[in-house]
């Protein structure tokens, strides 16, 4: 059998996620909230229509489906004997972090183990030995030793069960049931807040210690920052941590592939099919991005199709270096004034949650900085909701904490974040600056930023969903929140 760690697979640059920021649902279901039958088809839709390589299966908070490969290989037969998975398309599944998420632990467990079962169902399809799943992605990394552990409980416990004897007798596991394969898996760290992207390349130069790795790729949130820290602070944050990948490949050899899980909102990364070219060029050493559901469902099919064309053909521009020292000690300044602006929404902010639709039939994973999320003492929702929530009042999160910066730290940014003055613009079409809950501080330091040119319909909706929500008129909010997101193509 051909050995995982021997050979660097195709790297996909683009990986379809089930983050649930559409305003639309797709063509192939009847369901407002796509359920796991409605994910298997999904899969298929992004493989076949849209072009992607690569499909993220998440395994946290939901009723886990195991079967997803025998599904997908039974009911597409045709299209998947054309296409190899494991090697044209990449299934790679999101599972819980046993260190965060108790009460899911063991379902990772269940996970790993169900690895080998659908490489027997891939090999009897193909009669080869490519193991149609073999990388796994672990959210919320803070620790070489949560990386590792997945790494060594697959190699010894999922695996090496196999070598096991039945009863004192000559018979193993092996001769019993079969061989399991694949004999590695690649573990994906996922990095969500300031420390663990600024640690990364520490935990993972100490995780490659004692293996034999050909390739390592690696997964920086872009939404859960954002909250955290603020736009500009995730933004400074996923471009440190791609300068020091950088530099840790150049160290010790071993090639690094960086993902970076960007949404369409500005917010949460601003990709969309009419601003590939220019974030792709903003985090510069990037190798995949995350296509997420609003480019999937809320923009034209072919549109959708050439964007995702052109990020799997692009060519990769190295990292930018970055003065990481002031970046930091801009971050934190940045922070502390956004937090206190955000803060002083919260309340408004968890009353227009109510009202955000679900877009999918499962609980959410947690994320971090809370579970639920908390800031100073009060409770934040997800990043996709709370992105939602503030665009629906007119209030977009990307101008919050601006009034921080000094008139060098703006220089810093102008200079580090390329596209910045065309993310403002993009957020400040549905700015209202007449609600009585925008920032004051704001109103004199925005002109030197953007030039605001507000979407009219939106601004209407904005300010009858504000109104609503703080009245209690709450029979058409939902409503409103709806069709605010559509003019947006974003729900949150």
């Amino acid at each position: 059998m051909k050995e995982q760690y021997g050979w660097i697979p195709k790297i996909p640059k683009t990986m379809s996620t089930q983050h649930p920021d559409n305003v639309h649902t797709p063509f192939f279901t009847e369901n407002i909230e796509l359920t796991g039958e409605d994910e298997v088809k999904e899969a298929y839709y992004i493989y076949s229509h849209l072009g992607c390589t690569e499909q993220m299966w998440d395994c946290e908070g939901k009723e886990v489906d195991n079967y997803v490969v025998k599904k997908l290989l039974s009911r597409y037969s045709e299209f998947f004997k054309e296409h190899h998975l494991g090697r044209d398309l990449f299934l790679t599944l999101r599972v819980p972090n046993p260190d965060i998420e108790r009460t899911e632990a063991k379902i990772l467990l269940e996970t790993l183990g169900s690895i080998p079962r659908s490489y027997d169902v891939a090999s009897h399809c193909y009669g080869d030995d490519l193991a149609p799943i073999f990388e796994v992605i672990l959210p919320m990394t803070t620790s070489f030793a949560s990386i590792d552990n997945i790494y060594q409980y697959y190699c010894d416990f999922v695996v090496g069960q196999q070598h096991k004897r039945l009863g004192g007798r000559d018979i193993t596991i092996a001769d019993w049931i079969g061989a399991f394969h694949p004999d590695k898996i690649n573990v994906i760290p996922l990095f969500e807040d300031k420390d663990g992207i600024l640690n990364a390349d520490s935990i993972l130069k100490r995780y490659f210690q004692d293996k034999e790795l050909t390739y390592q790729r690696v997964f920086f949130a872009r939404s859960d920052p954002a909250v955290n820290y603020g736009q500009i602070g995730a933004v400074l944050l996923n471009k440190i941590g791609l300068w020091r990948l950088h530099l840790l490949t150049e160290e010790t050899g071993i090639p690094v592939y960086p993902i970076i899980g960007a949404g369409s909102a500005p917010f949460r990364g601003n990709l969309r099919p009419d601003t590939v070219e220019r974030v792709t060029d903003e985090y510069a050493g990037a190798y995949t991005f995350t296509i997420q559901s609003a480019f999937k469902y809320d923009t034209n099919l072919e549109e959708a199709k050439n964007a995702i064309r052109y990020l799997e053909e692009r060519e990769i521009k190295p990292a930018r270096e970055i003065d990481d020292t002031y970046a930091i000690s801009l971050i934190d300044r940045y922070a502390e004034g956004y937090q206190k602006q955000i803060q002083s929404l919260a309340p408004l902010i968890n009353r227009v949650a109510a009202y955000i639709p679900s877009r999918r039939k499962r609980k959410l994973h947690v994320g971090l900085f809370g579970y639920s999320r908390n800031m100073g003492g009060v409770s934040l929702p997800r990043a996709i909701t709370v992105t939602a929530a503030l665009y629906s009042i007119g209030i977009p999160p990307e101008i919050l904490g601006l009034d921080a910066l000094s008139d060098k730290d703006r220089d810093f940014v102008m200079d580090q974040y390329k596209y910045i003055t065309n993310d403002l613009s993009d957020a400040g079409r549905f700015l209202n600056q007449e609600s009585p809950y925008f920032p004051v501080e704001l109103k004199s330091v925005l002109p030197d930023w953007i030039d605001i040119e507000p979407d009219q319909e939106h601004l209407i909706l904005s300010e009858q969903i504000e109104k609503a929500v703080t009245s209690c008129q709450i029979n058409s909010v939902q409503d409103k929140i709806i069709q605010a997101a559509a003019i947006r193509k974003f729900l949150g």
